[in-house]
């Protein structure tokens, strides 16, 4: 097998999603095996930068990519002292020295998003911020105008397209100026890395015509996948061991209530459904379940729950709906059977056997006995009745002896061996009797520490807690509280409401939005630089996925391994991208063949 490697580079690279999917990718094309290396990225976040190292495995620049006048309109201010423009050979020097096969560039897209409104996107500040696409452009080309880049990638907010036109016009002409073929579209990184998240984004791609000549096949599409099949293989929420960035998020209470309101697969329109009168729910009453279901009643069919130390009425599911009638009422035990010297119930209409105790143990005979010695049991040391031919009557004896090995008094029979004959005198002194038990024992007395030290034991809102040790901890004694009250509308906790679908509504953990990034898989442990939630999410977010990078990846290694060996096209099974549905890197432009 021939083997080749390509050289990619980041700018704006973040904490490097993109990289690591290109690290990942695995291209063939006959003989031929193409994969990729990282030689560097650019990004103005120290803590991108230093993430970026850690699942890239490769330095990162740290570097201000604006213009002086870009920095100023953004920032409001001036530069500090000794910060400088960057230049192409400072783009160079990032890459040590080595030349890319392909740039991947993710502007920020602040300034394009959705999420910020139309007159705020055209405020100097935002508009700084995306002339910023423009200027990594034209960095990048400079820095390697002559070996140029074969070629390029550009990702941004879908919503570039309309509010930065000008800017993607302008980048469009720099780029044919330096000989490359440029398209741009939209695709979903879901798809295409086959996610468990719908990713829109914006593509350009550009190629340099005389250096790679090949057609760029789209990846194939993948179906995206359910949230549940990255997240249930992670630990639960607030587990310690997915560490800091799997902390449940602390939400406003009320924000909590309405997330319990919505239903799932939908958003906050389901709250319309909702009748409230005066800002309270009409229809609904939320209550803290501070002693876990207090005043409970458990279903006759249902199991009960786990018995707790007090287990009373008022502190827990410890009451039955018991169809039965009362204890001791002899017309309510069906198929009740009195004593011979007992009064029998009240006389009812209904006096069947199975309607109450309407049947009695009857000591006499109904006629003479036709055998006296029916299921007689003679005594070890009496005589045997005569022996006769009718077998059944007769015919059985208290034998105080068993068989096996442990005859012998006080036997105590070892836990894996099976016990000897369990006779009528299987008491303390002889017989099947007494076992050698591995086993804690489970039964609570008094002086057992396990039974006074209060282990998961709550205390009465209005209680006194008793003496607070070193190791107070919620199982080892009474270190929990029934706390009635509710919180503040606009206080900040964590809380488990039960939504009406009986699951629980809740936010994604750091964590397991950079599963869903697919920036880790659900089993492994990250913990980005620095200390805010805040802050990971954004650079997360900020993130390409790292699959769909890989997908992109394969296919541009598949083009390039083509352009080495002169060949333009191939049989695929996917179609060239080039529809506008999907990421275009084909043969020339119409102007080329002009």
């Amino acid at each position: 097998m021939i083997r080749r490697e390509y050289n990619s580079f980041g700018m704006c690279a973040g904490l490097g999603g993109g990289a690591k999917g290109f690290k990942k990718a695995v291209s063939r094309v006959g003989n031929m095996i193409g994969t990729w290396k990282c030689i560097g990225g650019i990004d103005v976040d120290p803590a991108a930068a230093r993430d970026f190292e850690t699942l890239v495995g490769v330095p990162c620049t740290v570097m201000d990519l604006m213009t002086r006048a870009q920095y100023t309109a953004f920032h409001g201010a001036a530069p500090p002292a000794g910060w400088r423009e960057a230049t192409p050979n400072d783009i160079v020097r990032a890459a040590g020295h080595q030349h890319p096969h392909c740039v991947f560039i993710s502007s920020p897209c602040k300034g394009a998003s959705g999420l910020l409104p139309e007159t705020l996107s055209r405020t100097p500040k935002y508009q700084a911020l995306n002339e910023l696409t423009l200027r990594c452009v034209w960095l990048m080309c400079e820095a390697w105008k002559d070996d140029p880049v074969e070629l390029i990638v550009f990702e941004n907010v879908p919503r570039l397209a309309t509010r930065g036109r000008h800017l993607l016009d302008q980048i469009g002409q720099i780029l044919r100026h330096y000989g490359y073929a440029v398209n741009e579209t939209t695709h979903d990184c879901g798809v295409i890395g086959g996610l468990a998240q719908s990713r829109k984004r914006f593509l350009l791609v550009a190629r340099h015509t005389a250096k790679v000549p090949a057609f760029l096949y789209e990846p194939p599409v993948r179906r995206l996948q359910g949230v549940g099949t990255v997240l249930g293989r992670m630990p639960l929420p607030g587990d310690t061991v997915g560490g800091p960035m799997h902390r449940v998020p602390a939400l406003q209470w009320k924000t909590w209530v309405r997330l319990a309101f919505v239903e799932a697969g939908s958003d906050w329109r389901s709250l319309n459904k909702l009748a409230v009168q005066d800002g309270y729910l009409s229809d609904y009453l939320i209550l803290p379940e501070r002693r876990g279901g207090h005043l409970g009643v458990v279903d006759w069919c249902e199991p009960a729950g786990a018995v707790a130390g007090e287990s009373l009425p008022t502190n827990g599911a410890f009451s039955v709906a018991d169809p039965r009638g009362p204890a001791e009422a002899a017309q309510y035990q069906q198929y009740g059977v009195l004593r011979w010297g007992e009064p029998s119930g009240a006389i009812i209409g209904v006096k069947s056997p199975g309607q109450g105790t309407f049947s009695v143990a009857d000591p006499r005979h109904a006629g003479p006995a036709k055998h006296n010695n029916e299921y007689r049991i003679v005594p070890w040391t009496n005589a045997a009745g005569a022996v006769t031919s009718a077998h059944g009557t007769g015919q059985c004896v208290a034998d105080p002896r068993r068989d096996g090995p442990t005859f012998g008094k006080y036997a105590v029979t070892p836990w894996n061996d099976a016990t000897g004959t369990v006779i009528a005198g299987s008491t303390t002194g002889q017989g099947a009797f007494a076992v050698a038990d591995p086993r804690p024992g489970i039964r609570r007395e008094r002086g057992d520490n396990y039974l006074t030290g209060g282990h998961y034991g709550v205390v009465g809102w209005d209680q006194p807690s008793g003496a607070v040790s070193a190791a107070a901890s919620h199982d080892n004694g009474r270190w929990s509280v029934a706390d009635p009250r509710l919180p503040a509308a606009n206080e900040k906790l964590v809380a488990i409401i039960r939504a009406l679908d009986g699951t629980w509504h809740r936010p994604f953990t750091t964590l397991e939005l950079a599963a869903l990034q697919s920036l880790i898989e659900p089993e492994e442990y990250l913990e980005l630089h620095g200390l805010s939630d805040q802050a990971w999410r954004e650079r997360i977010g900020n993130a390409v996925p790292p699959d769909a990078a890989q997908a992109i990846a394969e296919v541009m290694g598949t083009t390039l391994m083509l352009a080495e060996t002169g060949e333009t096209f191939m049989l695929s099974a996917t179609p060239v991208w080039v529809r506008s549905v999907a990421v275009a890197l084909t043969v020339a432009q119409q102007s080329e063949a002009a």
